[in-house]
């Protein structure tokens, strides 16, 4: 019986998705190319090899329009005939690259694929691509839901009013975040998935959003980001706690993943760091629309015949900090062996980057931690979430 395995995982240091941050000189096309030759590259296969890229990117539009995957890979100078596809599932957009990827290599379709996902904040800010005026629900949905939907940042507060989290649990979450994510930095945990790039200014090696100082008081004095009088009305259980601080920013990156399966990787010679087990993608309520997270874990466990005492390490996207709680009072996960690296409130965020960036930083630390199975969720607009169980071959 086939499987599917990841060989190689990398991705470019996330830089802050504004005019003056560290990639914005770099064009999205470019930044995923360098993140292609530097997967390639470590691997040591053919590029010709390659039966297919699914990337992941959100707003495709602008200079991330016209299908960036492809010509990030003919950019990378690799083969014309190797065929590249763009698919958006929102923040969890290559993350489903990973999906279709595997679902690929298992069906027989594939023996050597890459999966992959970039974003440009900066040059593409996000909702881009939808222009003012712009209607990009139609009449259905306005028929559906007739108050109407909400922005994510709304669904955070209602998430914490639901689940009765604090602000300061949140900026406490965060605090650890940061502290988590310094200290990988610190010791080189992330040394061996980082892809640094040279732009105009120097060479970028680190994730610029890293801030060791960062402390709940410091948190504390940030201002609620979504306050909104309209919304105040509507929904009078929130205490508006969601700030800059306990969110997640807007970021630049690229990441790619390599997947093939065992018997490709024996014949290649390479070397397979874990199998992809297991996956489940879920829909769920779009008002509160991040909550997806948690059928979605308890679907994937459920198809894997795991239970969540055989997981040793969790990648749960930190969209909001409250996501995250929410997601552990419901799972009754462990909090010491989620996002062990620090998450997305100081790592990042570039939307169709984050997918692959998880499952990179997850793969690695499985290795670093002599983790068997671990688990990657990430919420999505629309009220969507993808889940991955992994299986280490390290």
């Amino acid at each position: 019986m086939r499987d599917a395995v990841i060989v190689e995982a990398v991705r470019t240091p996330i830089g802050k998705g504004r005019p003056t941050g560290t990639l914005a000189g770099a064009h999205p096309v470019e930044l995923l190319a360098h993140t292609l030759r530097t997967l390639i590259d470590r691997a040591g296969v053919d590029p010709a090899l390659v039966d297919d890229v699914v990337g992941g990117c959100v707003d495709q539009v602008g200079e991330q329009a016209m299908n960036t995957t492809r010509y990030a890979w003919l950019s990378a100078g690799f083969p014309e005939s190797v065929p590249a596809t763009t698919v958006d599932r929102q923040c969890g957009s290559s993350q489903q690259a990973v999906h279709f990827a595997a679902q690929g290599v298992l069906a027989g379709a594939y023996d050597l694929v890459v999966a992959c996902g970039v974003e440009s904040m900066s040059r593409v800010p996000m909702w881009s691509n939808v222009p003012p005026g712009a209607d990009p629900f139609g009449p259905g949905i306005a028929a559906r839901y007739p108050d109407g939907l909400v922005p994510q940042g709304i669904s955070a507060e209602l998430i914490a009013a639901k689940w009765s989290i604090s602000r300061d649990q949140m900026d406490t979450f965060a605090t650890t975040s940061h502290r988590r994510a310094a200290a990988a930095h610190a010791d080189g945990r992330f040394a061996a998935e980082l892809a640094p790039v040279t732009t105009e200014t120097g060479v970028v090696d680190t994730d610029e959003s890293v801030r060791p100082g960062t402390t709940p008081e410091v948190l504390a004095g940030l201002r609620p980001s979504f306050a909104d009088p309209a919304f105040a009305e509507r929904y009078p259980q929130i205490n508006w706690s969601v700030t800059a601080g306990n969110s997640s920013p807007v970021n630049d990156g690229a990441s790619a993943v390599l997947i093939t399966s065992s018997e490709t990787a024996a014949r290649l010679g390479l070397r397979p760091k874990a199998r992809l087990h297991s996956f489940a993608v879920t829909g769920s309520d779009p008002l509160m629309m991040l909550t997806g997270v948690i059928p979605a874990t308890e679907k994937v466990l459920r198809r894997a015949g795991l239970g969540l005492h055989d997981i040793d390490l969790f990648e749960v996207n930190e969209a909001f900090a409250s996501v995250v709680l929410a997601w552990l009072q419901e799972t009754g996960a462990d909090p010491a062996k989620v996002n062990v690296n620090g998450g997305a409130i100081v790592l990042g965020h570039p939307l169709g980057a984050s997918g692959t960036r998880l499952m990179t930083t997850l793969v690695n630390a499985m290795g670093q931690r002599g983790a068997r199975f671990a688990l990657q969720t990430m919420c999505e607009a629309g009220g969507l979430a993808n889940a991955t169980i992994l299986e280490s071959l390290q």
